[in-house]
């Protein structure tokens, strides 16, 4: 069983399970498949309060899926979000990458 439908079994049996959906996404992120990944992450996001790197990889992903608006949007918050932990370094990153795209 791979590792993707071992976490998405885990997520079939506990479905608020947080953690475990934000594997899943770095799982489908590095298999290729962005737009699962952004999907599942996106889920993530609604229900936990993230410092900073579920955005990098949403921005990503969307970046990967041509999806430049929700990429920018995913860097935004992901600032923010990262600055609100005091991670600046983070969010200056995040910023970059906003130029960029």
């Amino acid at each position: 069983m791979s590792r993707i439908t071992a976490l998405q079994n885990l997520l079939t049996k506990e479905p608020g399970d947080a953690m475990t959906r934000y594997m899943l996404a770095n799982e489908l992120y590095k298999d290729g498949q962005f737009a699962e990944a952004a999907s599942e992450l996106e889920e993530y996001l609604k229900n936990v309060e993230d410092e900073g790197a579920a955005y990098r990889t949403l921005a990503d992903a969307y970046v990967q899926i041509g999806k430049k608006t929700e990429a920018q949007r995913a860097l935004r918050q992901g600032a923010q979000a990262a600055r609100v932990h005091h991670h600046e370094g983070m969010a200056e990153e995040f910023e970059e990458k906003l130029r960029e795209i």
